[in-house]
Parts: C-alpha cells; structure tokens; sequence
C-alpha cells in the first residue's frame, strides 16, 4: 500500500512565471508485503510503534482502503466490521441521533435501530449523557457507544483499531465477554493498540509491523519480546529489578 504526498515548489519568475507546481514527492510505502492469515476463532493482535502501518492494513482488510498490489480474501457471510475512535460519527449530534446514525450506515432500518435503542444506551453505560452532543464525550464514553452498536451487528469478523485501549476496567472486562462470546461463534477479531497487556488479554497471536514490513508472527509473549528488545525495552520478565 502506497500513498504519494506532494510537496509544493515556491515559484519564481525565471522558471515558472507565477504558476506554482505540484512536485510528487517520494512515495510512503505504508505495507510492504505483508502476509497474514487470521482463521475462525482467532483473536489477532497487531503492534508496532507510530507509523506501523497498523491502522492502514485494518483500512485494507475492512475493504476500505483498496491496496495498490496483492489482494484480500473474506470468507464471511458478511465484509469485517471496522471499528475506529471518530468513524463514522458526527460530534455535533447527540449520542441518541448517532445511533440512528450508525445503526442506519450498518444496515439497519430505523424501526430496527428503534428496537434496539434502550439495549444499545443500556450497554454503552451512558445513561443520560445519550441526549449530550459527541463532542462532550470523553474518549471513553466515544467508545462504548461506538462499540455497543458495532457489536449489535454480530459481525463475523471484527477490526477494532485503538478502540479497547479506552474506558474503564468494567467497560473492558464486559467488552472483553462480548468479543469471547463473539469468537465462540466462529467469528474472528483483530485489534491494533499500543496497549500491550490488553492486547495480550486477549490475543492468541501477536503481528509485529515496522514501517509496513511484517516483522514476527507468533505467541503474544514471544512477540511482545522481541518488539520490546528492538525499540529498546527490556523485555518482559528482564526489567523486575
């Protein structure tokens, strides 16, 4: 996956009149053949630092972000349901009038999304911050709502990016019962966080990116380890003194 930035050229009298010219700049190799194969009832977890390329390849796997080679196969009765901080939503409206919102964008008619309104509050936990604008919410609260709904789709394959590393330990422990329940069913999730233990809650495997390169696949501890080790961190276990 390749995305070309472009730099603009001051302009000057003596080469380009009063034009100014669009130069394309070297293009970012965002993935760089990066293979991956997530299976029924398994929990990937993706790390790497700022930059990874961790959010653009849950852009590919979810189909919105169409890659520049190689391919992506979905065997699912439906496409991945990805699930970010800020997607999707309008702030200025209430939580209430984002729900339809987002119900509607999932696919769900308005009397579906009227059914399921009082579960989808009930399980955000926001009670009567429902009637507050979005943009009075705390980053939390964002995803709780966010996540409530996404789930009400009982998607087959889950994407979650940096959503789980927000909210409480309730909030999480209740998330965390959810995506089990959801993975028993013979759905799949794969998350991307900085959060290394939260990740490792919940993944069976780890993928390691760095700049767009896959750089280990494997147990999350045995990843984990060698991540840490190469950004300069004792590795787990190394640093009890």
């Amino acid at each position: 996956m390749r995305f070309r930035p472009y730099a603009e050229r001051r302009p000057t009298l003596h080469r380009q009149g009063l034009r100014v010219l669009r130069r394309a700049a070297t293009p970012v190799v965002a993935l760089d053949g990066v293979s991956l194969t997530v299976v029924r009832g398994q929990a990937l977890g993706i790390i790497g630092a700022n930059g990874a390329g961790k959010s653009t390849l849950l852009r590919v796997l979810a189909g919105t972000l169409p890659p520049d080679e190689g391919s992506v196969e979905v065997h699912g009765a439906q496409p991945p349901t990805l699930l970010s901080l800020g997607m999707g939503f309008n702030r200025k409206l209430s939580g209430r009038r984002n729900v339809y919102l987002g119900g509607m964008a999932s696919g769900f008619s308005k009397d579906q999304v009227e059914a399921m309104f009082d579960d989808i509050v009930e399980y955000s936990e926001l009670g009567e911050a429902i009637e507050r604008p979005m943009g009075t919410y705390s980053s939390g609260m964002f995803a709780r709502l966010a996540f409530a709904i996404a789930m009400r789709q009982e998607p087959d394959i889950l994407l979650l990016d940096e959503v789980m590393s927000v909210g409480d330990e309730a909030f999480k422990r209740k998330s965390s019962e959810t995506m089990s329940t959801l993975l028993g069913k013979a759905g799949a999730v794969v998350m991307a966080s900085h959060g290394l233990g939260r990740l490792q809650e919940f993944c069976d495997t780890f993928a390691w990116l760095e700049r767009g390169k896959l750089m280990a696949v494997g147990p999350p501890r045995e990843v984990t380890d060698m991540y840490r080790r190469h950004i300069g961190v004792p590795a787990q276990g190394e640093d009890d003194d």
